[in-house]
C-alpha cells in the first residue's frame, strides 16, 4: 500500500542518482554546477519544470520518473522486471525500454562487497587466534 504524501523532488533525485551508482559530484559536473549547489537541489522540495527536465536528462530518466518516484513503485518495478508483467496498473513508473540500470545488479554488488569484507574480517580473526595460540605455547 502506498502512502499519500507530498513529493520531495530533491530527495527523489538523490535516490535515483544513488540507484544509478552516480555520485553527487558527478551529477553536478554534468549539470555544470558545484557539488554544493547539487546538495542544495537535493534538499529542495520543489523545483521548476525547466530545472527538473535538465536533471532528468542528466540522469537519463523521464522527468515524470522523478516527480512520481516512490520506494513502493521501485519495488514493484524490481519484482516485475524479469517476468514481463510490468504494467501501469501495478504502479510502476518506468518501462524496460527507458530504464538504463538494473537495481538488482546494485543489490548483488552490495552483497559481493559485504561478503568480501566478511571474509577479510574472518581471516583477520583467524590470524589473531593463531598468534594468541603461539603466545600461549611459549
Amino acid at each position: 500500500m502506498e502512502t499519500t504524501s507530498k513529493k520531495h523532488l530533491g530527495r527523489n533525485i538523490s535516490r535515483i542518482r544513488e540507484m544509478k551508482g552516480m555520485k553527487q559530484e558527478t551529477l553536478a559536473e554534468i549539470l555544470g554546477i558545484s557539488q554544493q549547489k547539487m546538495s542544495v537541489i537535493e534538499n529542495t522540495e520543489e523545483l521548476d519544470d525547466a530545472k527538473l527536465n535538465e536533471i532528468a536528462k542528466a540522469l537519463d530518466v523521464p522527468a515524470n520518473a522523478i516527480k512520481e518516484y516512490s520506494d513502493e513503485r521501485m519495488i514493484n518495478f524490481v519484482n516485475n522486471f524479469y517476468d514481463n508483467s510490468l504494467s501501469n496498473s501495478q504502479g510502476a513508473i518506468f518501462s524496460p525500454s527507458n530504464c538504463t540500470f538494473n537495481p538488482l545488479d546494485k543489490l548483488v554488488e552490495a552483497y559481493d562487497e559485504n561478503k568480501k569484507l566478511y571474509e577479510r574480517l574472518l581471516q583477520a580473526e583467524k590470524e589473531k587466534t593463531t598468534y594468541l595460540e603461539q603466545l600461549l605455547k611459549k
